[in-house]
């Protein structure tokens, strides 16, 4: 007979996905102010250069990209490139998909599909890209009217200005450097061997969401530990 095991609290937020980042509540208002002013600052400009309204002037998936780039601004989704081209890429296959596949629910589809695809190729990896792609399919008739433009107008026009927010947003405080590239890296001692509370304590002292799973985490440490990855 199965023997069932007891559920814990460790089983259980591992199997729903809670992980292990703990950030201080001075971290979390950091996030909550640049959301804030980000989606403040792009709704003003795009309002004043763009003079278009809704989805035609501010797409709604910039507001899962500042949930990325404001909440885990050190990412690998959360970089410029990923944002930028992720975003131009989706819009360019969810324009096309829109021009070219007359039924609604494929061209949504494929739309989503082929970008997810192309981000990959161009290792641009931004999820809310998918959103992009599908706006430009089921954004409605001012979406569809942009044709081509939606591309540059507002899509790229939103991206771009959503990383410079980043960058000067980012920069007040010493540590949320954006682009991530602007940490300082610091080389681990030679063969020392790192202990599950250790990884713990060091992402607490981050102060700041790791977009990465515990089990991957101490996976790549323990590789690294054993010198396998030379």
């Amino acid at each position: 007979m199965r023997k069932i095991l007891p559920v814990t609290w460790r089983s259980l937020s591992g199997w729903l996905g809670v992980e292990l980042n703990s950030v201080s509540g001075r971290e979390k208002l950091v996030s909550l102010a640049g959301g804030f002013v980000s989606i403040a600052l792009l709704i003003l400009f795009c309002r004043a250069t763009l003079h278009l309204q809704g989805a035609s002037m501010l797409i709604a998936s910039m507001g899962a990209s500042a949930v990325l780039l404001f909440g885990v601004p050190h990412g690998a989704l959360s970089q410029p490139w990923p944002v930028i081209a992720g975003h131009a890429l989706s819009a360019l296959v969810g324009v096309l998909c829109a021009k070219t596949i007359p039924d609604v629910t494929l061209a949504g589809a494929c739309a989503v599909g082929v970008s997810i695809g192309l981000m990959h190729v161009f290792r641009c990896i931004h999820p809310p890209g998918g959103a992009t792609a599908l706006t430009a399919v089921i954004g409605g008739a001012s979406v569809r009217e942009l044709g081509f433009s939606f591309i540059w107008s507002p899509v790229l026009i939103n991206a771009l200005t959503l990383v410079l927010v980043a960058v000067a947003f980012n920069a007040l405080f010493r540590w949320r450097r954006y682009p991530a590239y602007w940490n300082r890296r610091e080389a681990l001692p030679a063969g020392k061997e790192i202990s599950h509370d250790e990884v713990v304590a060091a992402l607490r002292s981050l102060d700041s969401f790791v977009d990465v799973t515990e089990e991957d985490l101490m996976r790549l440490v323990r590789i690294l530990s054993s010198g396998k990855s030379r």
